[in-house]
């Protein structure tokens, strides 16, 4: 099978795919790890503290939208290519002229958020090359460059607290340069990119219950890992009192698990189908959100929690994105512009609704209470779409819903 799995597509493509997404995800987030000592600099309140993680959460799921169409205009590559010097820019820019108030951070967020849009070129182009038999895997390994999370939550605090915060800025960039180099050499489009698409391809969509229950379902998954790849850092040092570098260490296990259990979740869609997959890891997310609430457990066995509801958040971002292609065979690229954007709406929700909570009622219950019940919603959702998704298959025998 694995001879089979390689020959099948562009393995060049593959690889600078994941790399992008990689370095892009490190970016995007990379508030979140920083957040603590920002916050400190900036004096920001609690809420201020969750809007300026959430803000490039909420731009990414934007630009998704714009970056899927413009997938669909000019082919994966150039988009990649153009969003890439963007972020490069932008970082370059923030380094050198310095960031001094909440405004400018905010501002700086919706740079990130051109990174975090990455999510529309990368899984396109690699999708294009695969038959439908191998989209879950393939999907899933190029989608585990939100792995990138894992490395801005390792290394963003220590070199922040040894450099300064803004200098990690101008080092953040260094990376991006790297890999652009990477793709813009290897990356090719595949011979099976579809023609070029409009707004009107987009309202065709949106007219159908199905783009609207995979937008949410990947809303719930995708939006619960981001918001608290995002948050994570700010919680455990609020609620735990651990240090700007103990906290990013602790986000970094539960991004780890979340980033690398992607390929897997799409693996097993793959096999036992992913309607079936996500119905149970639905189930498993809300209940750990619930007793997140609580608020009650020392900090190792939270660190556990998260540990666990994260890595079935990332094997739901994988079966989500085994099903996208089933259900919309030849406008991938416009659906993964559509469901990136309301994944990234999920994670500002969750990250921007935890800091208010916080603000505003001294806890961050009901926060977490929330999204465990959009998590039910979801499971519901699935159980409710499953026996016709089932009936019809879109005439591929081969694929399992």
């Amino acid at each position: 099978m694995k001879n089979a799995f390689l020959k099948s597509g562009h393995l060049p493509t593959l690889i600078s795919c994941f790399l992008y997404f990689d370095v892009s995800f490190a970016v995007w987030v990379l508030l979140g790890p920083l957040a603590v000592l920002i916050a400190q600099d900036l004096h920001l309140s609690a809420g201020q503290k969750g809007m300026m993680v959430a803000v490039p959460v909420l731009a990414g799921a934007g630009l998704r939208f714009l970056n899927g169409l413009l997938v669909g205009q000019y082919k994966p590559r150039l988009t990649g290519i153009v969003m890439q010097l963007v972020v490069i820019a932008g970082l370059l820019a923030a380094w050198k002229l310095g960031i001094h108030s909440y405004g400018q951070i905010l501002a700086l967020g919706v740079v990130l958020g051109v990174a975090g849009a990455s999510f529309a070129i990368a899984l396109p182009m690699v999708s294009y090359w695969y038959p439908p038999e191998y989209q879950g895997v393939a999907l899933g390994l190029a989608g585990a460059g939100n792995s990138g999370t894992v490395f801005a939550s390792l290394f963003a605090p220590v070199l922040a607290v040894a450099l300064g915060w803004r200098n990690v800025l101008g080092l953040a960039a260094l990376p991006l340069i790297g890999v652009f180099v990477i793709f813009l050499f290897a990356a090719k489009n595949s011979p099976n990119c579809p023609p070029r698409k409009s707004m009107a391809d987009y309202a065709r969509l949106l007219k159908t219950g199905d783009c609207w229950w995979l937008m949410f379902f990947y809303a719930v998954s995708f939006g619960g890992f981001v918001g608290l790849s995002s948050f994570l850092p700010i919680y455990f040092h609020d609620q735990y009192r651990l240090t700007a570098v103990n906290a990013g260490y602790f986000t970094a296990a539960c991004v780890f698990t979340g980033s690398f259990a992607r390929p897997f979740g799409g693996a097993l869609a793959d096999r036992v189908g992913g309607t079936k997959a996500l119905s149970f890891i639905y189930a498993f997310v809300a209940a750990a959100l619930a007793l997140a609430s609580r608020s009650t457990l020392p900090a190792e066995a939270t660190l556990m929690l998260f540990v666990a509801a994260m890595g079935a958040m990332g094997m739901g971002n994988g079966a989500v994105f085994q099903l996208v292609p089933q259900r919309f065979g030849r406008d991938v690229g416009l659906m993964t512009g559509l469901v990136g954007m309301t994944g990234g709406a999920g994670g500002f929700y969750l990250a921007a609704s935890l800091g208010y909570a916080k603000e505003f009622t001294g806890s961050y219950a009901f926060g977490f209470i929330i999204f465990a019940l959009l998590a039910v919603l979801a499971w519901g959702g699935v159980a409710s779409v499953r026996p016709r998704w089932r009936r019809e298959r879109d005439g591929l025998a081969t694929v399992r819903l």
